[in-house]
């Protein structure tokens, strides 16, 4: 039994550094080539900037890469969050809910359903 585990973990292992490969072989290049495309198409034409090589769209590929999406190493970590403050919302009393959302409300407007009228 720990023989196929480890053989499905290798395989599995092997597949995501294949899809790696291509990943970087085939798609890396073809947006650096959109990135380079459009640049040079909108960029010149609009604001008067300087065309761009193949290597300085890669550049802004990456660069953007750092300043917006960074390098998290793994996908739906905001799925994550969102699955937790949902179980931990699922387990608070109709009070506790009432609270979070007055004090939501004071800081980022709005948040969550309307609060229910008190029943008479």
């Amino acid at each position: 039994m720990g023989r196929d585990w480890a053989g499905s973990v290798v395989n599995r292992v092997v597949k995501m550094m294949m899809f790696a490969v291509v990943f970087f072989l085939v798609f890396v290049p073809l947006f650096g080539y959109v990135v380079m495309r459009l640049w040079n198409w909108l960029m010149p034409a609009l604001f008067g900037w300087h065309m761009i090589g193949f290597w300085q769209a890669i550049g802004i590929l990456v660069l953007s890469k750092i300043l917006f999406g960074g390098f998290h190493g793994r996908h739906g970590g905001h799925m994550h969050w969102r699955r937790r403050m949902t179980e931990r919302w699922e387990q608070m009393t109709p009070e506790e809910r009432e609270k979070l959302r007055q004090s939501m409300h004071g800081r980022c407007g709005p948040f969550g359903p309307p609060a229910e009228a008190p029943k008479t």
